[in-house]
């Protein structure tokens, strides 16, 4: 299977989650993002998941990303790479191992999929 191709069967299916669809960036977020730039974002999303997803262990996996506060914590509940658990089950890499560079590098463009369309759509 191609990138593209798993990126359109990802996205379908997140899009027909009740709880995965309801996630949009709103205004503020998306001022935010044209202050920063995508760039900023990208590095932003880059340290949310080295720090909060890599670690082979998390103390409060389930609880380490806010609901609020940043458009990728947004972007990461709208994309299941909030925790674990949830990379577990939307993106098959398993919990209990330290992400790889790899693998840290494709949740970080699932995120920066989901905010570009974001803004495309709210244009």
């Amino acid at each position: 299977m191609t990138k593209d191709e798993w990126y359109k069967q990802l996205f379908e299916r997140l899009g027909n989650s009740r709880f995965r669809s309801r996630f949009h960036l709103k205004q503020n977020d998306i001022d935010y993002i044209h202050e920063k730039g995508l760039d900023t974002i990208r590095k932003h999303a880059e340290d949310f998941i080295t720090k909060r997803e890599a670690p082979a262990y998390i103390p409060n996996d389930g609880k380490q990303t806010p609901m609020r506060g940043h458009p990728v914590f947004i972007a990461q509940h709208a994309t299941a790479t909030c925790c674990r658990e949830c990379i577990r089950k939307w993106h098959k890499i398993q919990p209990g191992r330290e992400l790889s560079q790899v693998q840290q590098e494709y949740l970080v463009d699932v995120i920066m999929t989901w905010i570009e369309r974001e803004l495309e759509n709210a244009r």
